[in-house]
């Protein structure tokens, strides 16, 4: 899936823990993030802590790649 902003990234997030059946409460307990954050990501706003991000992508089983275009 190609991300171009925030909303792309925070709705594949919240596809990928939907379709493992997680709700935002249970992702905030296994993480120890905030519900807030996640669906701050989640609705893709743009000032979310990168690292948190990719702390949830990887709990999801999710991977981001960076390529070169062209």
């Amino acid at each position: 899936m190609k991300i171009l902003n925030t909303a792309d990234l925070g709705s594949a997030v919240r596809s990928r823990r939907k379709s493992l059946n997680y709700t935002q409460a249970f992702l905030s307990d296994f993480t120890g993030l905030s519900v807030s954050f996640i669906s701050d990501l989640e609705n893709g706003k743009p000032t979310v802590e990168f690292e948190k991000v990719l702390k949830i992508i990887n709990i999801l089983g999710m991977d981001l790649c960076i390529e070169n275009r062209g």
